[in-house]
């Protein structure tokens, strides 16, 4: 037997935040990024629904890019002070998933930051507060999913936190609010939201809902990722591309991923690359090392017109270079002597990374090196 895991409610379409004045309760808190949710409008037409909702709001802004369990403790703390009945997460995945381990330690002030780095251990939920996810871009899906990633700045290491208590209870995905998205910021998440869908469909998972989302994720991902990037205000492709991130995240949250999220944690954690654009590197050649152990590539492949895995690959690559990313690690200026310094490092924690138990092909410890290496140099990885 399986369950679908999913968020109670979802409200999709342009538009749709105004759902937030049908909330019932007494307060709410936002928790959101820099400025850009300020500057967009979004952020103070979220506090006017709000209000029509009766609901007496404060805002927690800040939250870094690639959020530390140090913010989540200092959100939590604000939290416990306001006491809200409600916490909205407003804008990229940092600001979601930093909301999403405020809401732990603000129902559960002693609850162990490394012990939650093991699957399935965050605590119940829901004794105090209900969540909101409105995600602001469209990639990491982290509106449907049980997922944070957390940093843990002494470390180097990015953590994903896994558990489906942290599923949120709302789901917002209105694609206006994607319109002022810089185009590098739309290319890297959209590719995320691809890698998702890739992910997920070759997870040692089987699950039909997840294969159906997947499928149709990765082809609405071609269909409009160019566009979103080149033509902004077209809202038919942001909201598209809002979608694809969704349903690529949904897919995930029930099949999970593998090693592209194994080895992408590492290198954004201890060298700040862009969680989708060292996706975006690592995904040809892990379809690459994994088509040795599962024949689910080709299926994919068909979706976009292609018939094989390496024919695949190469679609992926032709896509990442038409929206302007890049294809090699070692291009975001990582000297060879700072790579191999930490490359023991970051391979071993991608080994112990829980993404790699729901690769389709168990990896060795010098399998993951050597796809490391290849991704480094931009290299055609070799089985």
């Amino acid at each position: 037997m399986s369950k679908l895991f999913v968020a109670s409610e979802i409200f999709h379409g342009a538009g749709s935040l105004s759902e937030l004045k049908n909330l019932s309760g007494k307060k709410a808190i936002i928790v959101t990024g820099g400025q850009s949710m300020k500057k967009s409008g979004t952020l103070d037409r979220a506090i006017g629904y709000l209000a029509e909702a009766g609901l007496e709001t404060i805002v927690f802004d800040g939250v870094e890019e690639d959020p530390s369990s140090a913010t989540s403790l200092r959100g939590a703390a604000v939290m416990r002070d306001f006491q809200p009945d409600w916490i909205v997460g407003l804008g990229g995945c940092s600001a979601i998933d930093a909301a999403k381990m405020m809401w732990v330690f603000y129902e559960h002030p002693d609850a162990d930051f490394e012990t939650m780095t093991k699957p399935f251990s965050v605590p119940t939920l829901r004794q105090k507060a209900k969540f909101v996810a409105i995600p602001s871009t469209s990639g990491t899906g982290t509106e449907t999913t049980g997922l944070a990633v957390i940093t843990d700045r002494e470390k180097g290491v990015k953590y994903p936190i896994v558990s489906y208590e942290l599923t949120p209870d709302i789901a917002i995905v209105d694609g206006e609010i994607c319109a002022t998205m810089p185009a590098h910021i739309t290319s890297n998440t959209g590719l995320d939201a691809l890698t998702h869908c890739v992910e997920a469909y070759v997870s040692n998972i089987e699950d039909n809902y997840a294969d159906v989302l997947a499928k149709g994720g990765l082809e609405i991902v071609f269909q409009n990722l160019e566009e979103a990037v080149k033509n902004p205000t077209n809202i038919k492709a942001r909201q598209n591309m809002h979608d694809a991130s969704f349903m690529g995240g949904l897919a995930f949250n029930n099949a999970w991923l593998g090693i592209v999220h194994s080895l992408s944690h590492q290198v954004g954690a201890l060298y700040g690359i862009p969680h989708g654009a060292a996706n975006a590197i690592f995904l040809p050649n892990v379809i690459r090392y994994n088509q040795t152990a599962t024949t689910r590539y080709p299926d994919l492949a068909k979706l976009i017109g292609k018939e094989s895995a390496e024919e695949l690959a190469q679609e992926i690559e032709k896509l990442r270079t038409s929206v302007n990313n890049i294809g090699s690690l070692k291009a975001f200026g990582i000297s060879r002597e700072d790579w191999d310094k930490n490359l023991d490092y970051i391979t071993q924690n991608a080994l112990e990374d829980p993404c790699t138990g729901f690769n389709p092909r168990k990896p060795s410890l010098q399998e993951l090196k050597d796809l490391y290496n290849a991704s480094y140099e931009g290299e055609v990885y070799q089985n």
